[in-house]
């Protein structure tokens, strides 16, 4: 029987990701050990697990390297790969949002000319922007965008937060939220064709075990 493969992120979620599992019967004990370890195989043998970055579990899973994964909706749909996404898990919560100064809170966006956004969420950001008929330029940052705003680089900022202490501390203020994300189980679609009484077992006991408010 050939081992399957699931992709978890290294990081935050990833405790919570490898008690997902568990409650699907799926137990990597060797993972909850701080190491460097990238690959790791079941007590039962009948799954590998790998850890890569968060934005990478996704490209794992959509090329079949790995035959499922768990990782934020929020990167799922900022990469918008090809992917079957049959769970949403109770942890990972977060919100992407628009903000600026509290002087952007007050104003229309629709009067503002050559409006710039900085995020690192281009594709995110430009659907909803277009959705909303507003013209953007998109200036791709990869961290630290609440500076974006605040030295003048762009006039709002998207990106994810989770308290919002950073923006408040940076002088800034949501304006609206874009998306409320949590972690969820992607599956690759051959996958669940050649492997589904495997796949759907799991993704089935997986989601017994949720709170019924998840």
């Amino acid at each position: 029987m050939r081992g399957l493969t699931i992709a978890l992120p290294k990081g935050r979620l990833l405790s919570n990701s490898l008690r997902a599992l568990e409650s699907g019967g799926v137990h990597f004990a060797e993972a909850h050990k701080d190491s460097r370890r990238l690959m790791f195989t079941s007590t039962d043998g009948g799954w590998r697990l790998i850890l890569v970055k968060p934005v990478d579990v996704v490209t794992y899973v959509e090329h079949g390297a790995a035959d499922l994964g768990i990782v934020g909706e929020d990167v799922v749909r900022e990469s918008g790969v090809d992917v079957l996404q049959p769970l949403t898990l109770p942890f990972g919560q977060c919100r992407i949002v628009v903000a600026g100064t509290p002087q952007q809170k007050q104003a229309n966006l629709r009067l503002l000319t050559n409006l710039r956004v900085a995020t690192k969420y281009p594709r995110i950001t430009r659907d909803h922007f277009s959705r909303h008929g507003l013209s953007a330029e998109i200036i791709g940052l990869s961290g630290s965008i609440e500076l974006g705003p605040a030295i003048g680089l762009a006039d709002l900022l998207v990106d994810v937060v989770d308290t919002g202490r950073t923006l408040r501390e940076n002088g800034l203020v949501e304006i609206e939220t874009i998306l409320h994300s949590a972690a969820c189980l992607i599956v690759n679609r051959a996958s669940l064709v050649m492997y589904s009484d495997r796949i759907n077992r799991l993704v089935e006991t997986i989601g017994r075990s949720l709170p019924e408010a998840a």
